[in-house]
């Protein structure tokens, strides 16, 4: 009987290796993508990055430390 339970408990834990090996390789298989860049429609006002960046760093200096 004992040697029936370590059976079952060597085949259940090769089976949750098993699965966790597979859900792994498939995490990292997936291949990500990201929608292309639109730079016809800048209608909306929004300033570059640069612009944005130049605004905090004048807001920073102005604050006390």
């Amino acid at each position: 009987m004992v040697t029936i339970m370590i059976i079952a408990g060597i085949l259940i834990v090769l089976a949750v290796l098993l699965l966790s090996v597979t859900t792994v390789n498939k995490g990292y298989g997936y291949k990500h993508t990201i929608d292309p860049i639109d730079n016809k429609d800048d209608s909306h006002g929004n300033d570059s990055f640069a612009d944005k960046a130049e605004t905090l760093e004048g807001q920073n200096e102005d604050q006390p430390k």
